[in-house]
C-alpha cells in the first residue's frame, strides 16, 4: 500500500496541473443591474489543437472503494480538461508529473467550490469523488484525433487517503 496525504487545492501548489477555478479567490464584475456577478478569465480552455471545439457536458461520479485501487492514469494530448463541481462536496484530485515515477504523484483535496483545468499533456486520475450520485460540469475537447492517452497497471497500486 503507497501512502500519499491529500493537500489542500490551491492555485500556487497545483501551478504545474493547470488551472483552479475558485471564485472565492476571483475578482468579480458586478452585471444584471447589481443582482449577479460574473467571474472572468478563470482558466485557460485548450481545445483548438487538430481541429477541436469545445465539449461541455455533464458526468456524475460515484465513490470508489477504500483504499483506492489506481489502476490507469489517463491525460489529453489535444487539449484541456477541466472539471467544477455542481454541488458543495469535497473532491480528490490525483495528479503525476511522470506516471512511472510514484515519487511525482500528488493528491489534492478540493472544496465543492472548486474545480480544475487539467493542462494538456498532464496525467491525471479519472473523476474520484468521496460521495455518491456527485455531479460535475466539464468542459474539454471534440473533434478529429485521438485525446486520450492512457497507462494502466497491473496489478493496481492501493492509494491510502491518509491525512
Amino acid at each position: 500500500m503507497r501512502r500519499l496525504s491529500p493537500i489542500p487545492l490551491t492555485r500556487d501548489n497545483f501551478l504545474p496541473f493547470g488551472d483552479v477555478i475558485d471564485g472565492e479567490t476571483a475578482n468579480p464584475i458586478v452585471i444584471n443591474q447589481g443582482f449577479a456577478q460574473r467571474f472572468n478569465d478563470l482558466a485557460r480552455i485548450d481545445v483548438e489543437a487538430g481541429g477541436g471545439a469545445v465539449n461541455v457536458s455533464l458526468f456524475r461520479g460515484q465513490p470508489r472503494p477504500r483504499p483506492i485501487a489506481i489502476r490507469l492514469m489517463e491525460r489529453h494530448p489535444l487539449g484541456s480538461q477541466l472539471f467544477m463541481p455542481l454541488q458543495d462536496r469535497p473532491w480528490l484530485v490525483l495528479v503525476a508529473a511522470d506516471v512511472h515515477d510514484f515519487a511525482s504523484y500528488r493528491a489534492f483535496t478540493a472544496t465543492g467550490r472548486q474545480g480544475v483545468n487539467y493542462a494538456r499533456h498532464v496525467w491525471h486520475h479519472p473523476l474520484l469523488v468521496f460521495d455518491a450520485d456527485s455531479r460535475f460540469l466539464v468542459v474539454d475537447r471534440k473533434g478529429p484525433g485521438n485525446n486520450l492517452e492512457e497507462v494502466w497497471f497491473a496489478p493496481a497500486f492501493l492509494f491510502d487517503l491518509t491525512p
